[in-house]
């Protein structure tokens, strides 16, 4: 008794899940990723961008909708304590999206996304531990920038409107 009730539990998510999927997939085009600027910063984004739009299954590179992209992280030390006790690096990263429809010539998405962490940095350059955390810290903060934009994907209108023109 107690397999047949796990196998209709099974089934039933199973369905759920296969229905959830084809929802996604329906309401949302294909995107197609162009040029991205940024440097390393901007060949990790394409890479996590690609790798997220390849799973969800909207990644098509001959899509008219193009996502355009741009990364810049800045870096500011600041002290949280009176007595100096605790130096902090802050690494602030910012994300500027457009989204391009290019069969209708038009800007249907554009958007700048934010997020910051800190670390507590040794008093040297020199420290490999310095280095590992900014390269950590930017890759987290790319990829929570990359799924705050999948988030805001499936509430974009994707049509372009033309102004009025009464002459």
């Amino acid at each position: 008794m107690f397999k047949i009730k796990l196998l209709i539990l099974l089934l039933s998510s199973i369905s759920v899940v296969s229905c959830i999927n084809n929802k996604i997939k329906n309401d949302v085009p294909n995107f197609s990723i162009g040029y991205i600027d940024g440097e390393f910063d901007g060949l990790l984004l394409n890479n996590l961008l690609l790798t997220n739009l390849r799973s969800l299954d909207i990644y098509d590179k001959n899509s008219n909708f193009e996502i355009k992209a741009n990364i810049n992280h800045e870096n500011t030390v600041y002290i949280t304590k009176i007595d100096n006790t605790s130096e902090r690096e802050k690494i602030t990263s910012q994300l500027s999206i457009d989204i391009i429809n290019n069969k209708a010539e038009c800007n249907i998405f554009s958007e700048k996304f934010t997020i910051s962490q800190f670390y507590i940095f040794a008093a040297s350059d020199k420290f490999l531990s310095n280095q590992e955390a900014i390269k950590k810290i930017k890759k987290d903060n790319t990829d929570s920038l990359i799924k705050k934009l999948i988030s805001h994907i499936y509430e974009i209108n994707y049509n372009c409107y033309e102004p009025n023109n009464s002459n």
